[in-house]
């Protein structure tokens, strides 16, 4: 690895993200879930969840599937894989995080007045069914994208850029992309996770 590889890679992980993370659960097309870790990486966010319950789950990222849409970024990132909402819920709620799903129904609030600095867990359903209720009863509210066509849906990798890329305006302007300590174990996982030749301070 050259010095300037090193460098990058380096600058990059000091501003990485632990306090927003994205659950996916019950996406059926696995291309959507790689485009979504593309923007997820682009963002800064390092954790991703993938829930499972009522399909199959999809090969891991990195088994001999990497998905073109990807551009790679899964290599990079921290994916968790769960097949029940109530273990996957308890594990994300263990961190301190709040979830909040998207979802049309009365209770919903408009996706610019949600705050995003807070320590939140950003749920996306089925490309179809959407989140599932179950999934709706354990999360702590839920929000909506504001549409003014006839067709009142996005794609789901459109859907949660628009999501994922207002959180990062909203960290970005309380400077929550400053760097980082090295010493922070966070980082420090995460840099073993890279494989980068940094060495852990004392």
């Amino acid at each position: 690895m050259t010095p300037e590889r090193l460098e990058k890679l380096k600058n990059v992980l000091l501003k990485r993200q632990f306090d927003l993370t994205v659950i996916f659960e019950n996406v059926q097309d696995p291309h959507n879930i790689a485009a979504v870790l593309r923007t997820c990486e682009s963002a800064g966010i390092q954790e991703v969840h993938i829930l499972n319950h009522t399909i199959a789950p999809h090969p891991k990222f990195g088994d001999g599937l990497g998905y073109r849409s990807s551009s790679s970024a899964w290599k990079w990132l921290t994916l968790h894989y769960h097949d029940n909402i109530q273990s996957c819920v308890k594990a994300i709620r263990s961190q301190g995080f709040t979830l909040m799903a998207t979802a049309l129904n009365e209770k919903a609030v408009n996706l610019y007045d949600v705050d995003f600095t807070q320590k939140l867990a950003l749920v996306f359903g089925n490309e179809k069914k959407g989140v599932s209720d179950e999934m709706l009863e354990n999360c702590d509210g839920n929000f909506l994208i504001p549409q003014q066509g006839i067709i009142q849906s996005l794609n789901i990798s459109v859907a949660c850029a628009i999501c994922i890329y207002e959180a990062y305006r909203q960290k970005n302007a309380q400077g929550h992309y400053a760097p980082k300590s090295m010493a922070d174990p966070r980082i420090q996982k995460v840099a073993k996770q890279w494989e980068l030749p940094i060495q852990d301070p004392k």
